[in-house]
């Protein structure tokens, strides 16, 4: 047993398998996103999405401001896209949907083409403990795709499951 420190903690948390999800917020030049792996389903009737955001983000300020987000869970051949919203590379802000296709929905936030699941959504509250924010939103439009896999991270790494 040892002391729960920050980088032990991190360190334990690597031995969770984890979806990959990405958030999208803003519009234009103050588009911007970032990879989850903590986004799940919080209630079926009314649907409600969670999420846990890192208030260091440069997507929290922009969350807060449009009061609306999409939730892309990643597919199979979606590693790339992961990187560039993780920063691999240091790409920063709307760079970082290059090289992908979107499509918007009820609220104009963009949700990823292919995803194996797709939630428009506009924020119900945003919740501070610690360093981040607990992100309840509620779905406003959902698009699929199936056979699309999945992307996970575990143990410091991506890895693709297919259908």
């Amino acid at each position: 047993m040892s002391e729960p420190t920050p980088k032990h903690f991190r360190d334990a948390m690597r031995a969770f398998v984890g979806n990959c999800s990405l958030i999208t917020t803003g519009q234009a030049e103050a588009a911007t996103g970032l990879i989850v792996t903590s986004a799940i389903s919080l209630s079926a009737e009314p649907p409600l999405l969670l999420a846990c955001v890192n208030r260091a983000s440069s997507s929290w300020p922009v969350l807060q401001e449009t009061g609306t987000f999409g939730w892309s869970s990643l597919g199979a051949a979606h590693q790339g896209v992961a990187e560039r919203f993780s920063g691999f590379g240091g790409t920063k802000g709307a760079a970082r949907y290059d090289g992908a296709e979107w499509e918007t929905a009820i609220t104009g936030v963009r949700l990823l083409k292919g995803a194996p699941a797709a939630f428009d959504c506009t924020i119900e509250e945003m919740i501070d403990r610690g360093t981040h924010s607990i992100l309840i939103g509620r779905v406003e439009a959902i698009r699929t795709t199936p056979g699309a896999g999945a992307l996970i991270y575990w143990n410091g790494g991506y890895r693709a499951l297919a259908d």
